[in-house]
């Protein structure tokens, strides 16, 4: 068996790879500072760079001795501008800028766009939003070849930079085909989570798993939250989704920014109540791009995303593109231990979970023998939690409590260990073969006495099936080490 040495951070750590983390070597060193998941974005790059970066990871993965699970994201209808006529453009408040439907710019104040349809469902008064929201424009009219819009807000665009259309009803399907194609390659080459940009309902979801399970993938499903409408069919989209991402570069620009602390606050509630994973990302560490130490802002962010309840904190250009992506991971490692001291005390975060239902989780005994070994647990102060698990979803019932005695979930499924890095508190450990449980824990306290998380005299809660009800955990035994 063989696995990661416990780490003080519970909360997990996504990380981006990108030119600036890419080598096996240096994805190796990411996992030993506290990467649980590698995020790949399909925004950029064809499945040859996928198949090469998917290639490093599990390679850096062997080195290591852990199993990392990899996301893949896809783009969804990401709207661009095209090229521009004078590049880059300055726009300044009161200019005049015309959305043309066909053929190329042949002044500075024309503008085209990826998306075909953009002029057909434009309509006065709607807003424009150019460059991840650092310009703003406001239509003022709009015919069947061009659209008129006028600068609201002052700044400099380029050409391919991003346009957002908050409050604009479009009728762009979330999956695009490349989206699909990425997909099937990715329940091809056993990838663990796939995240769906632009979620707008439950059926957006739902058109993502079923291409899923068309290819027999058991890769779970995030969506990603980023458009007012995912904000009110959220109970929806969370039921229908294995996990969630608080995507708040799109979101920030989609909504009001002064909106979104708020917003994100109420999805990590409605994860935790319905007992889903949730990730936040964007901007967490985001002058780590070219500075050694973060803004004292950004560490409280990082923070308070722990605090309201946040299973995983996600790395982007810090990683992908960054000077400094290991200092970037090291950097998020030591916020999310200090902060996790913290929840030593009984919190509302903690009140909120124990509250909710897990066992549309996993079959009722299980959710109540796990919760009950959690509470063994504290009461004896016990220096570990071992729980032996097929698919995984036993490891996630006890996620939920946040309890922070160190715990390891015991698989021998490659595809489950990996997912279980998502998963709040747990350390996923790979054994050759599931025998009996007496055996099971054995070997465990041997590995972990010669990893050093183990000494005699030390007690651990053990939770296992006895076969005695079936697809149940129904076995909680505490044992002394040796």
């Amino acid at each position: 068996m063989h696995g990661p040495v416990l780490q003080d951070s519970k909360t997990k750590i996504v990380a981006t790879v990108g030119p600036a983390c890419q080598q096996p070597e240096q994805l190796a060193d990411l996992i030993r500072a506290g990467v649980d998941v590698f995020r790949i974005n399909t925004a950029h790059g064809s499945i040859a760079d996928h198949e090469q970066k998917v290639m490093a990871i599990r390679q850096a993965s062997k080195q290591v001795g852990c199993h990392v699970g990899i996301l893949l994201d896809l783009a969804g209808p990401k709207i661009r501008l095209g090229e521009l006529f004078c590049d880059p453009l300055q726009c300044d408040v009161g200019k005049t800028l015309t959305f043309i439907k066909e053929g190329a710019p042949q002044s500075d104040d024309q503008l085209t766009s990826t998306y075909p349809k953009l002029i057909d469902e434009l309509q006065p008064g709607n807003h424009v939003m150019l460059a991840d929201g650092q310009v703003a424009l406001e239509v003022e009219s709009v015919n069947a070849d061009h659209a008129v819009c006028r600068v609201t807000a002052a700044g400099e665009v380029r050409s391919r930079q991003g346009i957002n259309l908050p409050g604009v009803q479009l009728s762009v399907s979330a999956l695009q085909r490349a989206d699909i194609e990425n997909a099937i390659w990715a329940a091809d080459n056993e990838i663990d989570f796939i995240s769906l940009s632009f979620v707008r309902n439950a059926g957006d979801v739902m058109s993502l798993r079923n291409v899923l399970t068309a290819h027999e993938s058991e890769a779970m499903v995030i969506a990603k939250i980023e458009k007012p409408e995912a904000l009110e069919n959220l109970q929806d989209i969370v039921q229908a989704a294995d996990g969630v991402m608080v995507a708040r570069g799109d979101l920030g620009v989609e909504i009001d920014v002064a909106q979104t602390p708020v917003a994100q606050k109420r999805i990590i509630q409605v994860c935790n109540a319905m007992g889903k994973p949730v990730i936040v990302a964007t901007q967490m560490l985001e002058s780590m791009h070219h500075s050694v130490r973060p803004t004292r802002a950004e560490a409280s962010d990082v923070a308070n995303a722990i605090l309201d309840g946040a299973d995983a904190c996600m790395l982007s250009g810090e990683t992908a593109v960054g000077d400094y992506p290991l200092q970037s991971v090291q950097m998020m490692s030591r916020i999310l231990s200090t902060t996790e001291q913290t929840l030593s005390e009984r919190t509302a975060l903690q009140e909120r979970l124990e509250a909710s239902d897990p066992t549309h989780l996993v079959h009722p005994i299980t959710a109540a023998v796990t919760h009950a070994a959690t509470v063994v647990a504290e009461s004896i102060e016990a220096a570990m939690i071992i729980i032996a698990t097929k698919s995984g979803s036993t490891a996630w019932v006890k996620s939920r409590s946040r309890s922070l005695i160190p715990t390891l979930a015991v698989s021998d499924r490659s595809a489950s260990l990996r997912r279980m890095n998502l998963f709040w508190g747990i350390r996923p450990v790979a054994m050759s073969r599931m025998g009996p449980p007496a055996e099971i824990r054995e070997q465990v306290c041997n590995w972990a006495k010669a990893e050093g998380s183990l000494k005699s005299g030390d007690r651990i809660v053990f939770v296992s099936g006895t076969g005695v009800v079936q697809n149940a955990h129904n076995s909680v035994v505490v044992y002394v080490v040796d």
